[in-house]
C-alpha cells in the first residue's frame, strides 16, 4: 500500500515535471531512458533529459526491498495486513495443509530429531523461488512481474547468505 502510493506519487511527480519542460520548449521523444524507462525529453539544442534520473531526488533505493532490508519487512507486513483485510483469503481452506518433506517423516520430529535450520530456510527459499517463477511465467502484469523478480531476488540473495554461513 504504501509503496504503491509512493510509486504512484512519483510518477504523478514526473508527469507534473515533464508537463512544465513542455511549456518551456521542451520536446517528448518517442525514446525511453535506459536506466529507469522514463519518456525521455529534449530540448532546442537536442540535449537529452530523463526527469526521472536527472531531475528528481532519488530517493527509490530506500524503498526497494530488494536492497533495503527494512522495505522488504515493511512489504511483508502490508501484504500481510491486506490479507486480515480479506475474510476469503484467511479462509482455513485458502491455507494450503503443511507437509513434511518425505526425508523428515513427522515421527522423527516428535522423537527428538531437530532439523537442522540451514537447510530446512534454504528449503523453504528454494520452493519460495520456484513458486515465483512458475508466478511470473504466468503474469502479464508488469507491476506483478517486478515484485516477482524482486522477491526471487531477495530469495537468492538469502541463499547465498545461508550458504555462505555453511563456510
Amino acid at each position: 500500500m504504501k509503496i504503491l502510493r509512493a510509486r504512484r506519487d512519483r510518477q504523478d511527480k514526473i508527469s507534473r515535471m515533464m508537463g512544465d519542460y513542455l511549456l518551456k520548449g521542451y520536446r517528448m521523444l518517442g525514446e525511453s531512458c535506459d536506466t529507469c524507462g522514463t519518456i525521455l525529453l529534449q530540448d532546442r539544442q537536442k540535449k537529452l533529459l530523463c526527469i526521472s534520473c536527472q531531475e528528481l531526488d532519488s530517493d527509490t533505493e530506500k524503498d526497494n526491498p530488494v536492497l533495503n532490508p527494512q522495505a522488504a519487512l515493511s512489504q511483508v507486513r502490508e501484504h500481510r495486513i491486506s490479507l486480515q483485510d480479506n475474510p476469503i483469503l484467511d479462509a482455513p481452506s485458502a491455507v494450503p495443509p503443511v507437509t513434511l518433506p518425505d526425508s523428515a517423516p513427522a515421527d522423527d520430529v516428535g522423537a527428538g530429531h531437530v532439523p537442522d535450520p540451514i537447510s530446512s530456510a534454504e528449503s523453504a527459499l528454494l520452493e519460495k523461488m520456484n513458486w515465483a517463477t512458475r508466478q511470473l511465467k504466468a503474469t502479464s502484469s508488469v507491476e506483478h512481474s517486478s515484485q516477482l523478480c524482486a522477491l526471487i531476488g531477495t530469495c537468492a540473495q538469502s541463499l547465498k547468505s545461508l550458504r555462505d554461513l555453511r563456510h
